[in-house]
């Protein structure tokens, strides 16, 4: 376990540094881009230039760019996210509001992917050249092919319109109905979820063949353990080091495509508080989304280096 404590503590001494560049790249993004933070504060107003300089100077906008960039950091570090220019709003705030939703279909969509890929993928190695096997690796090739928002218009094409299973789109909050959640989330953690299992499935198999042809698998199974039970407590712990690593890399396509999808189903989460704010030149809103969908993304893959070095059995049973 010594070994498992010092790559964890090697991790959390990278989480600083590595929050601090994605802060200073979308810092430098933003004020770099075309668009005005005075302009937008005062749209559609058609402010007089001494209006615009006043605006400006009061925001710190005329600061050189250091000071600027340290007074961000600074308002970041007490929660300060800005506040919008439309609405008046803090960023913050329209930010927790919208990011509970964008969690529910994230975390829904990878339970959905993990589910899947396990599945397919073991059964898949288990029946290894056989229908089975080459059915799961034909469907999971056309999963991967297929984008999130082709498969999204396509179920609420069919599942929604033509059979009416599903709501074509909005949400219900949880605490009013469980059922009327799951049936406005289904379809959109479905479709988000979709290409990541096939992707997985795909690893999950390689990785189970693999150890299926280890000799410890057979020596189990020849002294009398039923199958399942080997590929249930050995086979499939050590099998899943790999996957964990490529489901790392995939939390940025579902936090992603959550905006994608969120935006195809009309849900009131962070894709739709980002649309509106592109659309509408918000650019404080615009930059808290990307920021907290950033630290969003490196905290998740943390959590999944954590559950690595837990199921790696090299890791885990490392000397100092």
């Amino acid at each position: 376990m010594t070994a498992v404590v010092r790559i964890l503590a090697r991790r959390l001494a990278l989480l600083v540094p590595l929050l601090l560049g994605i802060v200073l790249f979308v810092f430098l993004v933003m004020r770099f881009s075309d668009v005005d933070p005075a302009s937008a504060f005062f749209q559609g107003a058609n402010p007089t230039s001494e209006q615009l300089h006043a605006f400006r100077e009061e925001h710190g906008l005329l600061d050189p760019l250091p000071v600027r960039y340290a007074h961000f950091v600074d308002d970041l570090l007490h929660g300060d996210l800005g506040t919008s220019a439309l609405t008046g709003a803090p960023v913050l705030e329209l930010v927790t509001t919208a990011l509970p939703l964008t969690l529910q279909l994230t975390f829904l969509g990878l339970g959905i992917a993990m589910v899947l890929a396990l599945l397919g993928g073991v059964a898949a190695a288990i029946h290894r050249d056989r229908v089975p096997d080459q059915l799961v690796r034909a469907v999971s090739l056309i999963g991967v092919a297929a984008p999130g928002f082709w498969l999204a218009l396509l179920m609420i094409q069919y599942l929604a319109v033509e059979l009416g299973w599903f709501p074509t789109g909005g949400y219900i909050n949880p605490a009013d109905s469980v059922t009327g959640w799951l049936s406005t989330m289904a379809l959109p953690a479905l479709a988000l979820s979709l290409p990541v299992a096939a992707q997985l499935t795909r690893v999950v198999r390689t990785s189970v063949v693999e150890e299926l042809d280890k000799d410890y698998v057979r020596t189990a199974i020849g002294s009398g353990l039923p199958p399942r039970v080997v590929v249930g407590r050995n086979v499939l712990r050590n099998a899943l080091v790999n996957p964990l690593t490529v489901l790392g890399l995939r939390v940025g396509y579902l936090l992603g495509g959550a905006v994608v999808i969120e935006t195809i189903f009309a849900l009131p989460g962070m894709g739709k508080l980002m649309i509106d704010a592109v659309k509408n030149g918000d650019p404080a809103v615009v930059q808290g989304v990307v920021l907290t969908t950033a630290a969003g993304f490196v905290v998740v893959n943390l959590v999944i280096d954590i559950l690595y070095l837990l199921v790696n059995p090299r890791l885990r049973d490392a000397g100092p």
